[in-house]
């Protein structure tokens, strides 16, 4: 079936999901949750799903704000990320200043498009909708992978809401960094500052040290490399040598080797930090988000078909965008892609800021998500259809 035909069908079967995709959005929307506690999201959605007829699996993988459903038999598999974690704002509680909501209906959009052309098309395979819990802390798509969630899947699609984009409505093959975050505790010895400095041991001289030591080391590193951090306890009174302070530190590289490398770096600033001192360290490193690593074949379809309903997107992004994702680690097992798509924001309101968490609940953004979810459909479609392009998809995987 050729891309105009199949976008037609699907915008049939959009106009009669529309009215519970936009009650979803709204309801993840003006319901924000921090990571791993998405109970409402995580709800909400089964209870469309289970309306729908469909068979799901609340709390799947054992994560409490996980789910996972499937239609169809045989054939290929391909797999659909919804997203639905919510950041911190320093005035709200939380807030969906990375659209979540969006990504969340994009990919529900994408789920139930794909399973109306297998019914209407009556083709093999079989298409998957998984909760995917705690991307903006805690890396629940590595949760995922470690307990088999992506074993025996053929691809992972998954879009993201973005602003003041320079490549027109969309780009399918973002550049994105891979991260890792750590977080330091000094332990010295607690004295009196004025009576008897002599017998403490300064743990706020060794934080600022290692931070002082980090921001040497950021002078000389390339482009493709970031290090940010604060201090985020310096000590309890200034009449009292600190005896514990605490720093938390991110990592970003342009792959995940390069991060390594790179991690390795802070660590020795963290440490010689320390041992100038003469207080005790203790390093916590989380769990490292890798770079996309984005099946251009994939992406050549998803491309196609969202120009096809008049959507400006490109294949590939000049440069880096600076963030980062745990789809990262998803397009490192199995092929996948993370296209990045344009919603309507204020100037200067660009991802984490109050003006796009305003802008990711408008019917505008919302329509947009659709939109997304049409091309995603289709690509998840054309996958299972045609086994060469499966295999195309994973010979390039393989060659990375």
């Amino acid at each position: 079936m050729d891309l105009d035909k199949l976008q037609g069908l699907i915008g049939i079967f959009a106009r009669t999901h529309e009215k519970d995709l936009w009650r979803v959005n709204k309801h993840i929307h003006e319901n924000p949750e921090p990571h791993y506690e998405e109970t409402q999201a995580h709800d909400t959605i089964c209870d469309l799903l289970e309306d729908s007829g469909f068979n799901v699996t609340r709390h799947a993988y054992g994560l409490s704000t996980a789910f996972e459903a499937e239609y169809g038999l045989g054939g290929g598999l391909v797999s659909y990320n919804a997203e639905y974690d919510a950041l911190p704002c320093e005035s709200e509680g939380y807030h969906h200043a990375c659209g979540h909501n969006l990504i969340a209906t994009s990919s529900i959009a994408a789920f139930l498009f794909t399973v109306d052309i297998i019914k209407a098309t009556g083709i093999q395979g079989r298409v998957r909708l998984l909760g995917t819990p705690a991307e903006e802390s805690g890396g629940g798509k590595i949760d995922l992978i470690e307990a088999g969630a992506y074993r025996g899947v053929d691809a992972s699609l998954m879009a993201h809401p973005y602003a003041d984009m320079e490549f027109g409505e969309g780009v399918s093959c973002p550049q994105t960094l891979a991260i890792n975050s750590v977080k330091v505790n000094f332990r010295g010895k607690e004295a009196h500052a004025a009576a008897s400095p002599w017998d403490g041991i300064n743990a706020l001289d060794a934080v600022v040290a290692a931070y002082n030591n980090i921001s040497m080391l950021r002078q000389q590193l390339p482009l493709t490399q970031r290090v940010h951090g604060i201090i985020s306890n310096g000590g309890e009174r200034p009449n009292v040598i600190p005896g514990l302070t605490t720093m938390e530190v991110h990592a970003r590289a342009a792959t995940d080797a390069e991060l390594k490398i790179l991690c390795k770096k802070l660590e020795d600033c963290i440490l010689a930090g320390a041992q100038a001192s003469g207080c005790q360290v203790e390093c916590s490193w989380d769990r490292a988000y890798k770079n996309l690593q984005n099946s251009e074949t994939i992406a050549e379809v998803f491309t196609k078909s969202m120009q096809v309903i008049g959507r400006d997107f490109k294949s590939k992004s000049d440069g880096n965008i600076g963030g980062s994702t745990d789809q990262g680690n998803v397009t490192h097992e199995i092929p996948g892609i993370h296209p990045l798509f344009l919603i309507p924001t204020p100037e200067g309101s660009g991802p984490h800021t109050p003006g796009f968490a305003a802008a990711a609940g408008t019917y505008g953004s919302f329509l947009c998500a659709l939109d997304v979810g049409k091309g995603l459909a289709v690509a998840g479609y054309q996958l299972l259809a045609d086994p060469d392009l499966r295999q195309k998809a994973w010979d390039e995987h393989l060659r990375k």
